[in-house]
């Protein structure tokens, strides 16, 4: 059975980025201004990190799901 890791995704307002982490891989850390631009680099991360932490499946194929969250606070017109 083929194993999905989850990527936690999440806005940082005050810096004005996206921010990966995950529990399922070992050391990622990422920003990135656009949610597209970090989608990217968790393509290349995501099995770097599973190769260096011995955990990339045998069929060298690393199956992961972005899940993102954004807060925004919207206020009344006057």
């Amino acid at each position: 059975m083929r194993r999905e890791h989850v990527i936690n995704a999440m806005w940082d307002t005050d810096a004005a980025v996206w921010v990966a982490t995950s529990d399922d891989v070992p050391g990622l850390v990422t920003e990135s201004k656009t949610f597209e631009a970090l989608l990217k680099k968790l393509r290349t991360l995501v099995p770097e990190l599973l190769e260096l932490n011995d955990a990339m499946p045998r069929s060298g194929k690393a199956s992961y799901r972005a899940v993102a969250e954004r807060h925004e606070v919207s206020h009344a017109a006057e």
